[in-house]
């Protein structure tokens, strides 16, 4: 009976032609880039959303509302291309409306504001309900020492409200990370589209998406031994609960 070993061309994994480790590897890197801007971004957007909500005018909380309420309702496939074509689209009729002509937009950098929207709503409702968790008497005392406003948000609000947040956001990067492969239906060369491309030109179907899974689980395990330090970090001095 035969073994795995000769069931499995292992050298299709090879680093070099007419191996494929080398192409999985270089969308792996592509991913990564995306799930880091994107989520850098989404923090942005969602740090910028959270101060809206809470403490905006009538019209920035309304505008927000819409624009959390549109993107956690819309399925993400479904974001993506409206935000890729669309807003591709619109960008170069602006642009041809200044006499500029058209304009050229690399994949990564369309890849990580789409991810980036994605994630600004989410990161919004996330950082939002971790500042409203902390308590108000913290925010009276600041005020009480005399501390500005951006005193009290950097020594007391942002500290304090961390270790509620860390987990949301913990989750949030994760997501990030899977909504990578998304971006395969927009012909961005990352992880999962190489793959396609290697088992459709290989045959390979089983090899190459088991080695795809596996460079998946491989960003979650350490992903998971960075937040687990940083939640350590963060949370060192509270009181457990029992």
């Amino acid at each position: 009976m035969a073994d795995a070993g000769s069931l499995i061309n292992w050298s299709l994994l090879a680093l070099e032609p007419p191996g494929w480790g080398g192409v999985l590897l270089a969308g792996l890197w592509n991913s990564i880039q995306i799930a880091i801007g994107g989520y850098g971004l989404g923090l942005i957007l969602g740090t910028g959303g959270a101060m809206g909500k809470l403490y905006g005018g009538p019209v920035t909380k309304d505008l927000l509302e819409v624009y959390t309420t549109l993107v956690r309702a819309v399925p993400e496939l479904v974001l993506i291309l409206i935000l890729y074509y669309a807003g591709t689209d619109v960008l170069n009729q602006i642009s041809a409306a200044l006499g500029w002509g058209a304009v050229d937009i690399s994949g990564l950098a369309a890849g990580i504001f789409v991810i980036g929207v994605v994630q600004g709503a989410y990161s919004t409702e996330v950082l939002r309900g971790a500042i409203k968790a902390v308590p108000a008497g913290e925010i009276e005392a600041a005020r009480a020492y005399g501390m500005s406003p951006v005193q009290i948000m950097r020594r007391v609000t942002l500290p304090a409200m961390l270790p509620h947040a860390i987990p949301g956001l913990s989750n949030l990067w994760l997501i990030a990370t899977k909504d990578t492969a998304l971006l395969a239906v927009v012909g961005f060369s990352e992880l999962t589209l190489v793959t396609r491309q290697a088992a459709g030109s290989t045959k390979a179907y089983l090899l190459f998406f088991c080695a795809a899974g596996a460079l998946y689980l491989m960003i979650t395990l350490v992903s998971n031994v960075l937040i687990g330090f940083i939640e350590r970090h963060y949370r060192r001095g509270m009181v457990r609960p029992a």
